[in-house]
């Protein structure tokens, strides 16, 4: 369910207007990438141009095709963004009207660090199922996953082990049982044997 008050940032894949009217009408806010060539008209623009910070027009507009109007018949925000560090212009719609046009391009930069962030989870943490689903479950879980791959730094840090942390977690995971001290484990050379499709690390 959208919260009230909270902030919903798509990317256009999910360009859907009957959820975005949804979301104004339960009084929360959403940022979206236009998606098409909307139909629509000019309600006011802002004569505040801001060419420095990358906004290159900041209107309120109102959708004028038969089936987009049914589906949002309220204004919408457009703003024109231009993005110096990608050498590239966006088009994003809101239903906020009391923010500035650099916030509204500024939030949808911050998704793209979240995606990011996701990423690194799911490639450096090996998340890739929750065990619980209640926002307590998730916390742990990932509290816990970054918590052992900090230590693994650490280790490798302290140590001077000179090995990616992906290696030296990879090396700790087959050796979980093994009473060889930490440090002999990266002294020795690893002699990697595959069994029924399974990789497995025998240290000689």
């Amino acid at each position: 369910p959208y919260e009230q008050g909270a902030y919903y940032v798509f990317d256009r894949g999910y360009f859907d207007l009957k959820r975005l009217y949804h979301i104004n009408e339960i009084e929360a806010y959403f940022v979206i990438k236009q998606r098409g060539n909307l139909q629509y008209e000019v309600v006011s623009e802002s004569d505040t141009m801001h060419n420095a910070d990358g906004v290159l027009s900041d209107q309120v507009i109102r959708l004028t095709n038969y089936s987009t109007k049914q589906k949002y018949p309220a204004a919408l925000r457009r703003i024109t963004y231009y993005a110096a560090d990608k050498n590239k212009t966006f088009v994003y719609l809101t239903n906020n009207m009391e923010i500035t046009a650099t916030e509204v391009a500024l939030l949808f930069k911050y998704r793209w660090r979240v995606e990011l962030f996701f990423k690194w989870i799911k490639q450096h943490l090996k998340v890739k199922s929750f065990w619980g689903t209640t926002e307590t479950a998730v916390r742990i879980q990932i509290y816990s996953a970054i918590t052992a791959y900090c230590m693994v730094a650490i280790v490798e840090h302290d140590l001077k082990l000179h090995r990616s942390t992906y290696e030296v977690l990879r090396i700790l995971s087959a050796s979980l049982l093994d009473k060889t001290p930490i440090k002999e484990l990266f002294t020795k050379e690893p002699d990697y044997v595959a069994d029924d499709g399974q990789l497995t690390l025998n240290f000689i």
